[in-house]
């Protein structure tokens, strides 16, 4: 008896629950404001006017109609369709598909073919096929580390697959510490590090002249060597397909590097020829040599005149390390000869293989390779094909031609300034005249009416103005570059999309600055990643996809690849604007429409945006559901015990015990009232006497414990309703240019709470 005294006591006596009582007052405080509020506007309220008083008025208004005739009355501004946006909605999706990609659905890529790794190039859904829902962010996502520090960490929660800390332990891609990855810049082919490996590259070739400014990295693993080329001003697009490396591509964005997801294997890589200064592939396990050396013939075509193509891995150097690889002296030597052959059928020159490294170099122009193809007869040149064209267009055998030249010793397309020269300077594609109706005078303009609109961006978004709070930026629609050129001294990457329906294909003369980019349609989904870009932009993007598809369809997109709490600055004409806006209000983002930065009396307006983390929480609560359900059970399972106990059932005890240990490692409860009910449980299946617990054996006293544990899991629900309104309270964003905090304003509510309790 005298325990179960105890237990009254010490239930009574137990110290009251701060969050909750807080939580209590202030949903109190804001149902009595509301209250008073509405009170006080229906006292202040006018009184309506009598239907007589009504017609008076009309009647004995004065007609000014022909006071002025040449007046114009119509409408200039047109609100968006009400039913268009009345009628969507876009719940979020299921917590299960948090890393959606919907070009690359590993599920819709099995039905294709595996030669040649065609399933693993892009495959779009078709209209009845588009998930029209929000990808959820997973559980415990953290907005991520500012650079230079996302370099060597990013969150476990952001990115949780440990798949390739087991596959790649000895190799140093990636370790997991605690809460975070961390990221040495090991590689299979360079376990001294990254940094030191492009060291060796910098002995064989220069990298620090500013000659070489872009580069690609195909196979790229978790981008190290994209990251660390970075410090040396050499900006690299890294690529990899969405294989059996689970997320490598994503880790690579959760660094901060540029990367995509995409493949070698029937259709030509999404870029311009002649984009790259340099090419990599380290161990990247792509056949070079078979086909008829097509991927290698695709390296070229997006390879500059004079770039460098740089292979480290089987089979260089086999004659050390054929052993190690687990493969014959002659099948190594075979594929090696393959290359060679394939690279000199492409007229490149095997400049230097030193250890594990071997470098060749593009000819400058085919001057000389025109007059070797008379003689050996070797990989035609290919005829009347656009070499920029590489949206969904198949890859050829043929060698891609450069643009002619005069002398042996000019550069084709015309020689690039170094950098950052390069970036100012008018791209040869425009100063040839390539560009049709574009002129270098319209080049050196759209550059600085860019600095201007920067600089206005900043005053609209302080994330964008606040330096390092955004790494990874988008533009929609590019044009030149001049966004990401604004940017440049910032400690971001602007990955530059040219929509395939643009009138005039740009991308050629954005490499040719120094910048990166690809070719992309709106109207299908981006080849990443969920959550790849802090920032997006768009000038003129839905003008320019009107009738082509839905605005909903490219918002959605949008949504998938913005972190939560990024933002979106959309350029375009007002009645545009207005249309995109109920859309941007129905998937819950915070959104205004702000002046043109020359005044409000222009028809072309600023849509500013920010992604609520909302759907975060969507999956919290999913999740900490699940766990009720458990909880549930639990204790369905532990009043079964009880009542087993004293009939000497062992069975359902035995479940029991197993329902609470399960229960404790999954929800991490281990409040005395379970343990004691899990000492109960264990108790009874080790056939000891309940009664040697003390009083707690019986019924009543059993009861009493369930009926403590299911007050604690209420309680624990409610601190979870606590926990997302104050997140989702702390929520900050711009608003005429100030900053609003709603943490401070929660916390002046708690105040008033506790005055109000005070009195």
């Amino acid at each position: 008896m005298a325990n179960w005294a105890t237990l009254i006591q010490n239930c009574v006596s137990k110290k009251p629950n701060h969050q909750l009582t807080r939580l209590y007052l202030l949903s109190f405080t804001t149902f009595l404001c509301t209250i008073f509020y509405l009170l006080g506007l229906w006292h202040h309220a006018p009184p309506s006017l009598p239907a007589a008083a009504i017609t008076t008025i009309t009647t004995t208004h004065p007609n000014c109609l022909n006071s002025n005739p040449t007046l114009n009355f119509s409408a200039t501004h047109f609100p968006p369709d009400p039913d268009a946006s009345r009628d969507f909605h876009a719940p979020p999706c299921a917590a299960s598909l948090s890393e959606y990609t919907p070009c690359e659905d590993v599920q819709r890529s099995l039905k294709f073919p595996r030669e040649n790794l065609i399933y693993r190039e892009r495959h779009c859904p078709t209209e009845e096929e588009l998930l029209r829902c929000r990808v959820p962010a997973p559980f415990g996502y953290r907005v991520p580390l500012r650079w230079p520090e996302s370099r060597d960490a990013a969150w476990f929660a952001n990115v949780p697959h440990k798949e390739l800390t087991v596959e790649k332990k000895n190799q140093n891609w990636v370790r997991f510490e605690g809460d975070r990855f961390r990221f040495p810049g090991g590689g299979t082919m360079f376990p001294r590090g990254a940094d030191a490996y492009i060291d060796d590259i910098g002995k064989l070739i220069d990298l620090k002249d500013g000659s070489i400014r872009t580069a690609l990295d195909t196979g790229c693993g978790v981008a190290s060597w994209g990251a660390y080329l970075l410090s040396r001003d050499i900006l690299a697009v890294s690529f990899a397909p969405r294989d059996t490396h689970e997320a490598q591509v994503q880790f690579a964005l959760e660094r901060g590097v540029p990367a995509l997801i995409g493949v070698l294997a029937s259709i030509r890589l999404p870029y311009p020829s002649r984009s790259f200064d340099m090419a990599h592939c380290s161990r990247c396990l792509i056949p070079w040599g078979q086909n008829e050396g097509i991927y290698l013939n695709e390296v070229d075509r997006v390879l500059r005149p004079g770039g460098y193509w740089i292979l480290s891995g089987p089979p260089i150097n086999w004659e050390n390390h054929w052993n190690g690889w687990k493969r014959t002296r002659e099948s190594l030597k075979e594929e090696q000869d393959g290359i060679e052959k394939v690279a000199k059928s492409l007229c490149w020159k095997k400049l230097v293989q030193k250890g594990d490294l071997a470098i060749w170099q593009k000819p400058t122009n085919h001057i000389h390779c025109k007059i070797t193809r008379k003689v050996y007869k070797n990989r035609p040149f290919c005829e009347a094909k656009d070499p920029d064209t590489a949206w969904y267009t198949k890859m050829d055998i043929c060698l891609t031609p450069l643009p002619e030249v005069n002398d042996i010793r000019e550069v084709s397309g015309g020689e690039l300034p170094k950098w950052p020269q390069r970036l100012k300077s008018v791209p040869p594609r425009i100063s040839s005249g390539s560009l049709k109706g574009i002129t270098g005078k319209m080049f050196k303009e759209n550059n600085e009416l860019w600095k201007k609109r920067v600089a206005y961006y900043k005053t609209l978004d302080y994330q964008l103005a606040e330096r390092g709070r955004y790494r990874n930026l988008l533009d929609m629609n590019a044009y030149l570059g001049g966004f990401a050129a604004a940017l440049i001294d910032d400690p971001v990457w602007v990955m530059n999309t040219v929509p395939v329906e643009a009138e005039v294909n740009t991308l050629g003369a954005i490499y040719e600055r120094g910048l990166i980019g690809t070719y992309m349609n709106w109207c299908e989904a981006m080849s990443t990643y969920p959550r790849t870009y802090d920032f997006i932009h768009g000038d003129s993007v839905f003008s320019l996809y009107q009738n082509r598809c839905k605005v909903e369809d490219i918002l959605l997109e949008m949504d998938r690849i913005l972190r939560p709490e990024g933002s979106v600055i959309l350029r375009d004409d007002v009645d545009v604007l207005l249309k995109v806006k109920s859309f941007t209000d129905a998937m819950q983002w915070e959104s205004r429409i702000a002046d043109h930065e020359k005044g409000p009396h222009q028809r072309e307006k600023i849509l500013f945006a920010v992604k609520q983390g909302a759907v975060f929480y969507v999956a919290a609560v999913e999740f900490f559901m699940q766990i009720a359900s458990m909880n549930s059970t639990t204790l369905r399972h532990a009043t079964r015990g009880c009542v087993a106990s004293a009939t000497g059932d062992s069975s359902d005890v035995a479940t029991c015990n197993g329902a609470l240990a399960m229960q404790a490692g999954v929800a991490g409860q281990t409040s005395a009232s379970l343990r004691v009910a899990a000492a109960f449980a264990g108790a009874a299946v080790k056939g000891e006497n309940a009664s040697s617990l003390g009083d707690l054996g019986s019924s009543n006293t059993c009861a009493f414990v369930l009926a403590t544990a299911s007050f604690r899991f209420v309680l624990l629900f409610l601190q979870l309703l606590h926990f997302i309104f104050l997140a989702t309270a702390s929520f900050s964003f711009s608003c005429n240019c100030q900053r609003f905090h709603f943490k401070a304003i929660v916390r002046a509510f708690e105040l008033v709470s506790v005055l109000f309790w005070w009195i």
